[in-house]
């Protein structure tokens, strides 16, 4: 028995929250472009080439729902059959994911000093799951049916959904690992370097979450197509939270202005300071005019968030007060 809200109404929906989160891909692109005008090329190509995958995924979404309840309307019997709309979503979602993913590896490199043992799974298995998508795709053009698509081949688009929770989770644990120990290395970064391990879990919590849910409903109610309407969206929560990575950079550095990071310089012979301070007393007892020695030390360190590197510059010799740019890498999500 053929439920009609539970499939012509999934989609339906799907539809809707998939045009809505493209709206925000849209407006997030466009803020990018006027906040990094001088950005690398190629991160500026990558945000182009995710806006236009997008938009195309949008365009199919609404093909899909035309299909189904413009072209079949009240014709129940078609409710079985995949519109080749419908099965390129699955490959331009894949590909979104991918994407994403090579990103966020990228910056798990980077902070891990090019630590390939860390970097080559998470590829590797990214790299399966936009394979397994791409034969999702084929087949299902080839079979033009949900029912026989399920019986030959219900395991690859399974197989599909679960490597791409797994890659999320292990760019969560690997990217708030090392930021972590980069924390360790420079204390005075530790404010923004939990908001980016905070920012980074909710970010991948949300893909993967949508992710797992959309397989479970495939699994559980294959009859029905509310794990296709839960697919249109994935797509755009990985392109979202790609830009919104990207885009949180120059929050991250008004916070960090308006906070103000200061700290004191650390004292390289303690015993001797105490030692001087000691002999200060008691010469105040003997001088009635006493004599005081007073020294204020200033150390001012500026920081610059940003994308590329995690490492601090050296100050200038000549500088009164020294001043230190750092950079983190993958910081902001899994940040460039």
């Amino acid at each position: 028995m053929v439920s009609v809200p539970a499939t012509y109404g999934a989609i339906l929906v799907g539809g809707f929250l998939a045009a809505a989160l493209s709206g925000i891909v849209t407006v997030q692109s466009f803020i990018y472009f006027k906040l990094y005008p001088t950005d690398l090329p190629w991160r500026k190509a990558m945000v182009a080439v995710i806006w236009i995958l997008d938009s195309i995924h949008t365009a199919l979404v609404g093909a899909s729902i035309w299909i189904y309840l413009i072209n079949n309307f009240g014709d129940t019997s078609e409710i079985n059959d995949i519109p080749e709309t419908v099965a390129m979503t699955i490959a331009l979602t894949a590909i979104l994911t991918f994407i994403v993913h090579c990103f966020f590896a990228h910056r798990i490199h980077k902070l891990s000093r090019c630590d390939w043992r860390i970097t080559a799974p998470i590829l590797a298995i990214a790299f399966l799951r936009l394979c397994s998508a791409s034969v999702t795709t084929a087949e299902m053009i080839h079979l033009k049916t949900f029912s026989e698509f399920r019986q030959e081949f219900r395991w690859v688009f399974t197989l599909g959904l679960a490597l791409s929770s797994l890659v999320d989770v292990l760019i969560a644990i690997f990217l708030c690992y090392s930021l972590r120990a980069t924390r360790k290395a420079s204390s005075s970064m530790d404010y923004v370097i939990n908001s980016v391990i905070l920012y980074t879990l909710e970010n991948n919590s949300l893909t993967s979450a949508a992710t797992v849910i959309s397989m479970i409903c495939w699994l559980v109610m294959p009859t029905n197509l509310i794990f296709m309407g839960l697919h249109f969206v994935i797509s755009k929560l990985y392109a979202n939270s790609l830009l919104a990575t990207l885009n949180a950079r120059k929050q991250l550095r008004q916070e960090r202005a308006q906070r103000g990071l200061s700290g004191e310089l650390p004292l390289a012979f303690p015993g001797l300071v105490n030692r001087f301070r000691s002999d200060q007393r008691d010469t105040s007892r003997m001088d009635p005019i006493g004599t005081k020695l007073e020294i204020n030390v200033e150390k001012t360190v500026e920081y610059e968030v940003d994308a590329d590197t995690m490492t601090p510059h050296s100050p200038s010799p000549s500088s009164t007060s020294p001043k230190a740019s750092c950079h983190p890498s993958g910081a902001i999500s899994q940040m460039a």
